[in-house]
């Protein structure tokens, strides 16, 4: 037998009423023989999410318990909101048909063009789907940049798939497809085969194989297909501004006079920094505790924490220190009250409590490492901690947490994600460009490296490091950190000391050549990209606010704009920084050149400003100081001044840096950076539009609901031209000619 069962039989065999009613509602599917996969009787639910999403449950029909074990976390209340009153949206949804031998969905648009064709495995629950074209996402790390060809366990952890190059896995069940499909499988947790024509993905448990819940997604529009994802598992929220800053991290310490002075250094050299990070006792000889789980102030280090920590306040910088968890489960939240006649490390509320005395004396963020062993949902829950933890006693402030596990569903909390502990070699460096790439479009907004590498090897040099920081530059996290840890600072690279040998029984690690310790050329390459990087936050920060509004990511695939061009569909070696600037890290050691693959529009090269046509590639000649950075004509970039730290007051005006060739409109997000009074509307949005033909630049500022418009004045400058002009606009919509 093998009848078909469309989309509006099942509805009539429900005796359902006007479509609309059944948006977000769930659909028993009625078919002619009982269902059963892997020995067990199942039902079928079906229940469109949106106009581009519907979702398939399969489930153990005598089984109610299978329906509460899908909430893991990971699927928000936005996946299931009803629009029942949306009658568009009724007539709009994904079709599902179905039939048997072997039990098929195939899922269409309005439009009858088939999206998926998914057929269930009647004895193990496998699912095979189609492919049609390279596939991305699936997570952090593992086999690079398109997916097919590999069969990925989806491991987790530092141990999930060649952590010296390609880092720890995060893997995320998420595979967006360049023909037009995307397809989130909740549960199970499981494993892919993209080996051949046909992809198949195993529950990892092949014994029970129930409840299975797929996400289908319309992905023919790449950027609704992220804002899909997010919608399924939660929009990214938003960081302090401050984390995207530069941030550094110093492992074992000499005494208290020394992190002072490092802090002090930063200030007198006047290198941008935001955050010092303090690795814990265990991991080093000296760090900012005692040992490892330990609460408790090195007082070798930290004698007097609360005046130390002022000090730091006083020269601007944020404190961050490292802590592991020792508990091998995590279960509840925060808000659940810790028995006083027992402490329980698995009950979060008990947890959270040893970090609240610490806190309290003025640490700004957490470093939470390993966490290996927990489950998925665990994961998410220490995650959860992380963010709401901090909001117990400081309600109005953005949390800070930086993380090296993960979870689908973790960017509603506001994390960055660090690839691990990988070694500081050439192709490591190569390998982590698709990586970044395929973690943003994996919903995961907020990411970065140990710039450098965790790891020296014969490899680590002046030059790698150089390349690394370059690409860290243009990675919403940006890191020193490090074993050698002084040569992740600014000037480590000149002073003709290692410090603290820290590689000592640790596998094939290698120290640098002592020649490479008086290399004059790192810190001015350093200062540049740091001073560059805080010129262009205001264009950041309006990219992780379109990340949270939106689902998009900040590192961008180029496939994500121009999905039409197949050659740049498979660039995994360069990728768009917000929407306007292309990136392309340099990442062979002595290069003199880097081919870069310009997309269709005419770009113009960032440090020239000669202007080149896209569609085709080119090979862009570099010095060590050199990244190559191009920008779209018809693109607005907003540069702030140079500052020393995000929260440091200028008088200098922002610039606003039009490519002309096109109409340009770009749109300015600010808010105060630090609180979530943007939620009670105390934000405002600028309008920049650029009127080729006209030659008129048009400017309109939005408010939220309490946020009023300030007068301000502006510099434009025009790519290619030196002269600027200076315009005050007041706030309302202005125009000027030039």
């Amino acid at each position: 037998m093998n009848k078909s069962f469309p989309r509006r039989t099942i509805l009539q065999a429900l005796g359902a009423g006007a479509a609309a009613s059944l948006i977000g509602q769930p659909l028993i599917a009625a078919t002619a023989e009982e269902i059963h996969i892997g020995g067990k009787l199942a039902r079928i639910s079906i229940r469109p999410v949106s106009r581009h999403t519907t979702r398939i449950t399969i489930a153990e029909k005598l089984n109610l318990a299978q329906e509460t074990s899908l909430d893991d976390g990971a699927v928000a209340a936005t996946a299931v909101a009803s629009t029942k009153n949306d009658q568009a949206a009724a007539r709009d949804v994904l079709r599902v048909s179905i039939s048997q031998n072997p039990l098929t969905f195939q899922i269409e648009d309005a439009s009858q063009r088939t999206i998926q064709i998914l057929k269930i495995g009647e004895q193990d629950g496998s699912v095979t789907f189609q492919l049609g074209g390279p596939i991305f996402g699936m997570g952090e790390g593992g086999p690079q940049f398109d997916r097919r060809g590999n069969v990925d366990r989806m491991r987790s952890g530092q141990g999930g798939y060649r952590l010296r190059t390609n880092g720890g896995r995060v893997p995320v069940q998420w595979l967006i497809g360049a023909a037009g499909w995307a397809m989130f499988i909740h549960q199970p947790p499981g494993n892919f085969d993209l080996t051949g024509a046909e992809g198949i993905f195993r529950a990892a448990n092949a014994d029970s194989p129930l409840p299975l819940d797929i996400f289908v997604v319309d992905a023919s529009d790449p950027a609704a297909a992220m804002q899909e994802y997010a919608r399924i598992t939660g929009f990214p929220e938003m960081p302090p501004l401050w984390a995207l800053g530069y941030q550094q991290s110093h492992r074992t310490l000499a005494g208290p006079d020394e992190i002072l002075g490092i802090a002090k250094t930063f200030r007198e050299k006047k290198l941008p920094c935001d955050t010092l990070i303090y690795l814990g006792t265990g991991f080093c000889p000296s760090g900012w505790n005692t040992d490892n789980g330990s609460f408790q102030f090195n007082p070798q280090v930290f004698p007097e924490p609360k005046k130390q920590i002022d000090q730091f306040h006083d020269l601007n910088f944020h404190i961050v220190l490292h802590d592991v968890i020792l508990s091998r489960a995590l279960r509840g939240t925060v808000h659940d009250p810790c028995a006083l006649t027992r402490f329980d490390a698995e009950q979060v509320g008990c947890y959270w409590e040893a970090h609240r005395k610490d806190f309290a004396l003025g640490v700004d963020g957490w470093w939470p490492d390993e966490g290996d062993p927990l489950g998925g949902p665990a994961r998410l829950t220490r995650i959860r901690m992380f963010y709401e933890g901090p909001q117990l006693d400081r309600a109005n402030e953005r949390p800070f947490a930086l993380h090296r596990n993960g979870y689908p569903g973790m960017q509603r909390y506001a994390p960055f994600l660090w690839s691990g502990d990988v070694y500081s070699t050439w192709e490591t460096l190569r390998t982590h460009i698709p990586i970044g790439i395929n973690t943003g479009l994996s919903g995961i907004p907020l990411w970065g490296t140990d710039t450098g590498g965790f790891v020296p090897t014969k490899e680590f040099t002046g030059e790698l490091f150089v390349r690394w920081f370059q690409f860290s530059a243009f990675c919403p996290l940006f890191r020193g950190h490090g074993r050698d840890w002084k040569l992740r600072l600014p000037w480590g690279w000149n002073t003709g000391e290692l410090g603290p040998n820290e590689i000592t029984n640790y596998g094939d690690a290698v120290n640098p050549d002592p020649s490479e310790l008086h290399n004059a050329d790192v810190e001015p390459i350093r200062k540049k990209y740091l001073e560059l990087r805080y010129r262009l936050l205001p264009y950041l920060y309006t990219a992780v606010r379109q990340s949270h509004e939106t689902g998009m990511p900040i590192i961008r695939a180029l496939w994500l704009h121009y999905q039409d061009d197949s050659a740049a569909a498979l660039r995994g070696d360069e990728y768009l920084f917000g929407r306007e600037i292309l990136v392309a890290p340099v990442t062979e050691k002595s290069a003199t050149t880097k081919a870069v693959y310009l997309p269709r529009d005419d770009w113009f090269d960032f440090w020239t400003e000669e202007r080149r046509s896209g569609g085709h590639e080119v090979s862009r000649e570099v010095d060590l100081a050199t990244l190559p950075l191009y920008v779209r004509a018809g693109s607005i970039i907003p540069l702030g001044p140079v500052k020393q730290h995000t929260g440091e007051h200028s008088d200098e005006p922002m610039t606003l840096v039009i490519y002309p060739g096109a109409d340009a409109t770009y749109t300015l997000y600010e808010d105060d950076g630090a609180t979530f009074n943007y939620r009670r509307g105390e934000w405002r949005k600028t309008t920049v539009s650029w009127d080729e033909s006209a030659k008129t630049l048009r400017l309109n500022s939005t408010a939220g609901t309490k946020a009023v418009p300030k007068a301000r004045p502006l510099l434009v400058r025009f790519a290619g031209q030196a002269a600027t002009r200076k315009i005050n606009f007041n706030g309302s919509r202005a125009e000027f000619r030039f």
